[in-house]
């Protein structure tokens, strides 16, 4: 049932936008999304699941968004802008993605233990949200990872391969840093080509 369990994913990202996640009560979510509070039992399991599920969706989200940034126009810099221009709006716009990006929980927050927890769900997608969560790290990793498969030229060598990792790697942890403490005039991009040697035409 992806449909019913994308709207109540949806209906309690929305609530927790107005609450503490502790304040957030089952069946209010599955009325919101106009489902029974048995359908997101079936889907969740508890509220631990919905938990894992929502930091699962976060996390998918944000490698989604890399790979839309990462199919702009331009060359290997402005792409690379354009992945940390992302990551910062998004954490800016998110409290839950800036959780995940950064590890940076607060008390408002599900936070799920990052170890998997046993699962009995015949629902795919809450056996993959059961299984391990990814650690600031990881996601880190899985983005650089993705920027390099990406943005490599076909027949790169090894050093070339390894250069692209590092610069991919340093335009990351840029943006992180930017979306811990805001940055100053000429935002990420400023800090990006900067970095990069690079200048705006």
């Amino acid at each position: 049932m992806p449909a019913a369990r994308e709207s109540l994913l949806d209906a309690a990202r929305t609530a927790l936008l107005r609450r503490p996640w502790s304040d957030v009560r089952m069946v209010d979510v599955a009325a919101a999304a106009g489902v029974s509070r048995q359908t997101l039992y079936n889907e969740f399991g508890s509220k631990e699941g919905l938990a894992r599920a929502l930091v699962r969706r976060e996390a998918d989200g944000c490698l989604a968004g890399v790979e839309r940034a990462l199919a702009t126009q331009g060359d290997t810099c402005e792409r690379l802008v354009a992945v940390a221009e992302w990551i910062v709006s998004a954490a800016r716009d998110n409290a839950l993605m800036r959780a995940v990006l950064t590890g940076c929980w607060s008390e408002r927050l599900p936070a799920p233990t990052l170890s998997a927890v046993p699962s009995s769900s015949v629902v795919p997608a809450q056996r993959r949200a059961d299984g391990p969560l990814p650690s600031p790290e990881d996601l880190a990793a899985a983005v650089r990872d993705r920027a390099v498969a990406l943005l490599s030229a076909p027949g790169a060598s090894g050093a070339e391969t390894a250069d692209l990792a590092r610069t991919c790697e340093l335009v990351l942890r840029l943006a992180l840093s930017c979306v811990m403490v805001p940055p100053g005039e000429g935002g990420v991009a400023g800090l990006v080509r900067g970095a990069l040697h690079r200048r705006p035409a």
